[in-house]
């Protein structure tokens, strides 16, 4: 049975977009942890804006992101859309039903992460269809911004695992109640 993990980066105050805010606190914990999060995962399970994004930035940063890097463009994507026609980068785009196709994949033997994709991921809450929530809370208020959740999107959660790094990121591990 396969399990689904999400990795997402948000400020205290719930913002996830544009993460720019995070560099002054990204350190060596957090690297390390994130290759050991991508090292977990045999598949990414991405919403369509988050693979466009990755798609045009990834491909670029392979040669500063070694094996890191090259696990990351080289592994298989499923991308929710339904505007894309075309998959490119290790992508195959589901169609129809996605709590139906997730479901299938759970089914099979892989670990997969979703990485970003608010949207997705909401989806995905609303269907029970998340095994862990891994969120770094980064000690920054924007005060404006896209949420990581949306309204209507109700969770209860048990931590599994909690950490802060040394630059002040709370690192939690969530699980469904």
């Amino acid at each position: 049975m396969g399990k689904i993990f999400a990795v997402s980066y948000v400020t205290l105050d719930g913002v996830f977009e544009d993460p720019s805010w995070s560099g002054p606190y990204f350190n060596e914990e957090l690297q390390n942890w994130q290759a050991e999060n991508l090292r977990q995962a045999d598949l990414q399970l991405l919403g369509r804006r988050t693979y466009e994004g990755f798609k045009e930035a990834w491909p670029k940063m392979e040669a500063e992101t070694g094996d890191f890097g090259r696990k990351f463009n080289g592994m298989p994507k499923r991308v929710a859309t339904t505007t894309l026609t075309e998959p490119e980068w290790n992508a195959t785009f589901i169609s129809g039903d996605v709590a139906e196709a997730v479901r299938a994949l759970k089914d099979g033997p892989e670990t997969i992460v979703v990485n970003g994709s608010a949207t997705l991921l909401n989806y995905l809450a609303r269907h029970n269809l998340v095994d862990e929530y891994r969120i770094m809370i980064y000690p920054v208020v924007i005060g404006a911004g896209r949420r990581l959740w949306e309204e209507g999107t109700k969770l209860a959660l048990d931590v599994a695992d909690s950490w802060t790094t040394k630059s002040g990121v709370a690192v939690i591990t969530y699980t469904p109640a």
